[in-house]
């Protein structure tokens, strides 16, 4: 039970107050909404938001967290090469290339990381022998 509780200290996934306050508009506009972190190919590997139930979860997906009450998702490959870092959801003005809602408003999700103390890691249970 105390290793979940250290656990829930160490997010896998943030959100900036300015991508947060996009996510409540977006909300305002759309309903429950879902995130999922794009592994490449098309969308780069931009962070994608969807309309909750549009995209699909499956197995080979790893939920991170919530970000602004919502839920974060990544695909197994991707989390495995970037387990060792948290991410952080931002936003910058442009438009990003795929089927994100967050298009139309001018901006755009941006997947910023930094590489988990070794602390961090010993207590998510990832700092490797």
């Amino acid at each position: 039970m105390e290793k979940e509780k250290e656990q829930a200290i160490v997010a896998k996934v943030l959100v900036t107050d300015e991508a947060a306050a996009l996510i409540l508009k977006l909300k305002a506009q759309h309903g429950a909404l879902m995130f999922h972190q794009s592994g490449g190919c098309c969308d780069g590997s931009a962070p994608m938001c969807f309309p909750a139930g549009e995209f699909r979860v499956g197995d080979q997906d790893v939920y991170l967290g919530h970000i602004a009450t919502t839920p974060f998702y990544i695909g197994a490959a991707q989390y495995e090469l970037w387990k060792h870092t948290q991410l952080t959801i931002d936003i910058v003005p442009g438009r990003g290339a795929g089927f994100s809602l967050e298009s139309p408003e001018g901006f755009r999700f941006l997947t910023r990381s930094r590489p988990f103390k070794e602390e961090e890691l010993a207590i998510l249970g990832l700092l490797s022998t």
